[in-house]
């Protein structure tokens, strides 16, 4: 992947671990240089990866929930990069309950994030494209969940796959453009949530702690979970000049979970 994004400039929000932390050590190995963005101060895996590559990467803290601090790291991002080149669209938060049980508060949660921030997030940073006039990549992180339902998952799942449409309704309005607007649909990917969803899942499964992470694994066809790093491939891919006749698609990077 080397130099692949040299001279570009790139945002990715969701940065602080996992998936969005793989994605912008990528992203800075091929050359970007990098706003990173996240709820606080940086992780001690973010920090890392500012110290190491500092002439290329700034961290910008943001709470995407929030319009006005939306605006504020994309001036900032455009300001300190001189434009915003690339998106990688990664907050994002994950709950479940019985639908039955599920309650308002998770509901809003969920959208908030996932929808609202997603959406916004994107629609600022494509204006500053708009305005820049040089095109651009922006990549929203959608997830296998958005490809169908799950009894317990539903809010989740329907947030993912209103990312999923979104990306196909922004890539046609911003098309006139050149800005190429594409989704990645990761599957069971090892970062720190999955601590979270198979903590919910023994509960609500009556399973013991560990066994639904094992059972996802086995059941992917290429025989494991997803690392984080597994996403960088992809993620360099879509936002490189070798993706620039493809838009509207979101690439599932799942083992073989989902075909289509």
């Amino acid at each position: 992947m080397s130099a692949r994004l040299a001279g570009r400039a790139a945002l990715l929000t969701g940065a602080g671990g996992g998936i969005g932390h793989a994605v912008a050590e990528a992203y800075l190995e091929a050359g970007a240089q990098c706003v990173l963005s996240d709820l606080g101060d940086p992780a001690p895996a973010a920090a890392a990866s500012l110290e190491r590559h500092r002439e290329a990467a700034t961290w910008i803290s943001c709470d995407i929930t929030d319009r006005g601090q939306i605006e504020n790291l994309v001036d900032q991002t455009s300001s300190r990069l001189g434009r915003i080149d690339i998106l990688f669209n990664n907050a994002g938060v994950f709950d479940m309950a019985p639908l039955l049980d599920s309650d308002e508060a998770m509901y809003e949660r969920l959208f908030d994030v996932n929808v609202k921030g997603m959406f916004f997030t994107m629609q600022a940073v494509a204006r500053s494209m708009v305005e820049a006039g040089t095109g651009g990549k922006i990549i929203n992180v959608a997830s296998q969940a958005g490809r169908r339902g799950e009894a317990l998952v539903s809010h989740y799942c329907a947030t993912k796959a209103a990312v999923i449409s979104y990306t196909q309704s922004a890539a046609l309005a911003l098309a006139p453009h050149h800005i190429n607007v594409n989704g990645i649909a990761p599957g069971v990917i090892d970062t720190p949530m999955w601590d979270t969803v198979d903590g919910l899942f023994a509960r609500y499964e009556d399973k013991p702690v560990g066994q639904k992470r094992r059972e996802v694994g086995d059941a992917v066809p290429l025989g494991r979970m997803g690392q984080p790093a597994d996403l960088a491939g992809a993620a360099v891919f879509l936002a490189s000049a070798d993706s620039d006749y493809i838009t509207a698609q979101t690439l599932n990077v799942d083992g073989g979970n989902w075909m289509s």
